[in-house]
C-alpha cells in the first residue's frame, strides 16, 4: 500500500509559502519603486492635457500591484487547503484500508481449521494415492518498531497477494500472527515449488511497499512426509514455540 510522506508534504508547503511571500514582497517593492518614480510626474509637475490619464494609469497600476500580491497570497492559501484536504482523504483511505485488512484477516480460517482440513485432505490423498502439498509463509518486519496497524496492513496485503495466486482447489489459513498456510490438493513437489515461486514474486511486490520480508516452506506428501502427523509437525516446526495458539493445536 502506497502512502504519502507527510513530512515531505509539510516541507513542500513551507517552501511554497516562503516562495509566495518572497514573490509578494518583490512585487510590492518594485511596484512601490515605480509608483515613487511616477509620483512627481503625476502630482507635482503634471501636464494639464495628460493629468487625468496619468492619474488614472497611476492608480490603476497601484491597484493592479495590490491585486497581484493578493493573488499570490490567495494562491498560497488555496495550496494549503488542498494539502489539508489531501492529507484528510489519505488518512481516511488508510483507516478504511486498515479496517478492510482487519476484516479480511478475521475471515481467514485459523490453525484449528487448518488441522481439520489437512487431516481430511490427507485421508483423501492417501486413499486415492495422490500428492498433497503444504506451503507455509512467514511475514517478517525489518523494522522491529512497527506498530499493530502497520502489521495488520502488511498481513492483509500479504493475504491478498497469496489469494491472487491461489487455485480454486487451494485453501489458505492463518496459522498465527504473520504465518499463512496453504493446502494444495493434487500437487506434487515440483508443482508446489512453481506455485511458491509465483507466490514469492507476488509477495515481493507487496512487501516493497509494506516494508516486510518473507520466508516460504514447502512440505509434500509423500516426498517429505508419510503421514498427516508428519505434515503437521513439519508445519509446527516453522511456527514460533511457546505460543498459546500453537500449544492448543498440538494438544488436539
Amino acid at each position: 500500500m502506497v502512502a504519502f510522506n507527510l513530512a515531505e508534504l509539510d516541507k513542500l508547503e513551507r517552501r511554497e509559502r516562503q516562495l509566495t511571500i518572497l514573490a509578494a514582497v518583490i512585487v510590492l517593492v518594485m511596484a512601490g519603486g515605480v509608483a515613487l518614480l511616477m509620483y512627481p510626474l503625476v502630482f507635482v509637475h503634471p501636464d494639464e492635457a495628460e493629468k487625468l490619464p496619468l492619474r488614472f494609469a497611476f492608480f490603476g497600476f497601484c491597484v493592479l500591484s495590490l491585486l497581484v500580491a493578493a493573488y499570490l497570497l490567495d494562491r498560497q492559501r488555496t495550496f494549503r487547503n488542498l494539502k489539508m484536504q489531501l492529507v484528510s482523504e489519505l488518512q481516511l483511505n488508510v483507516e478504511l484500508r486498515h479496517q478492510a485488512n482487519s476484516d479480511l484477516l478475521r475471515t481467514i480460517p485459523d490453525l484449528n481449521h487448518f488441522q481439520d482440513r489437512l487431516a481430511m485432505d490427507y485421508r483423501r490423498a492417501s486413499t486415492m494415492e495422490r500428492s498433497l502439498s503444504v506451503v507455509v509463509t512467514k511475514i517478517m518486519f525489518a523494522d522491529t518498531t512497527a506498530d499493530s496497524n502497520e502489521e495488520t496492513a502488511a498481513f492483509g496485503e500479504a493475504a491478498r497477494a497469496i489469494a491472487r495466486i491461489m487455485r480454486p482447489t487451494d485453501s489458505m489459513y492463518l496459522l498465527g500472527p504473520g504465518f499463512f498456510g496453504l493446502v494444495l490438493l493434487d500437487t506434487d513437489t515440483a508443482s508446489a515449488n512453481r506455485l511458491t515461486g509465483q507466490l514469492e514474486q507476488s509477495l515481493r511486490l507487496v512487501g516493497a511497499n509494506n516494508k516486510f520480508t518473507f520466508e516460504t516452506f514447502v512440505c509434500n506428501y509423500p516426498d517429505h512426509a508419510k503421514s498427516a502427523h508428519e505434515l503437521e509437525q513439519a508445519v509446527f516446526s516453522r511456527l514460533p514455540a511457546q505460543q498459546p495458539w500453537l500449544e492448543n493445536a498440538e494438544a488436539r
